[in-house]
């Protein structure tokens, strides 16, 4: 894939060279602009095409969802903050991943590589829909009916809103086809966020439904 055009914001001059150094030694990244300041974050952007942009939450002059609300949509954001607290709300957004502080070269690549995974499956994530093979005939299964699936073994069960499917198919292979709202908690679940009503200890509720959030997954499951 080209190289990655992105810019940074942070209203800390020491975070912005982190994340700088960060890019630097990605392979994948050509840091466009890095700036303490949201407004000549925005000047920029007005005038360069970017691709992905570094955030900060709590800046004096706009905070990143404000920042975000602005832009309109029309970009990715990888969310770089030191408070957990506006993490649910920042994924109403593109945002690809909510890093807390301080930030390690390892989780920094780790978020990259979750915009390459998206950028390299950005065709099936156009889509809709998908088609999943059940008892011997073709099922059209629209994403947005789609509340979780649930790995049994070599299975999965998909439940929808009106039904519950068993697909001869990985957790793993599935994931891979599944557009960025939804998100793995569990061993044995994935859930569609656009459905995500709560984070309780270590339960999400969904739609009337209350799944685990599996050991592994906490962690990631926290920054919502």
């Amino acid at each position: 894939m080209p190289k990655i055009n992105c810019i940074i914001l942070d209203d800390e001059p020491l975070a912005v060279e982190l994340l700088k150094k960060h890019a630097s030694e990605n392979e994948n990244l050509n840091v466009l602009f890095a700036t303490t300041e949201v407004f000549e974050a925005i000047d920029f952007l007005k005038k360069e095409k970017v691709d992905l942009i570094f955030t900060d939450i709590q800046m004096p002059e706009l905070t990143g969802i404000q920042f975000m609300k602005i832009l309109n949509d029309s970009h990715k954001f990888i969310v770089t903050t030191a408070y957990s607290d506006y993490a649910l709300e920042s994924f109403n957004f593109r945002v690809i991943d909510y890093i807390l502080k301080p930030i390690t070269k390892e989780r920094f690549d780790l978020a990259v590589k979750k915009y390459i995974d998206l950028f390299n499956s950005q065709t099936i994530n156009q889509s809709t829909y998908i088609f999943v093979k059940a008892d011997g005939r073709q099922v059209k299964i629209n994403f947005s009916d789609l509340l979780y699936i649930q790995g049994l073994k070599d299975y999965i069960r998909i439940h929808t809103k009106t039904e519950k499917i068993m697909v001869l198919e990985t957790m793993k292979s599935f994931e891979a086809k599944l557009p960025k709202n939804f998100k793995r908690i569990h061993r044995s679940f994935i859930i569609n966020l656009d459905y995500l009503t709560s984070i309780d200890g270590n339960s999400v509720y969904l739609d009337q439904k209350i799944l685990p959030i599996g050991e592994t997954y906490r962690k990631e499951i926290k920054l919502f």
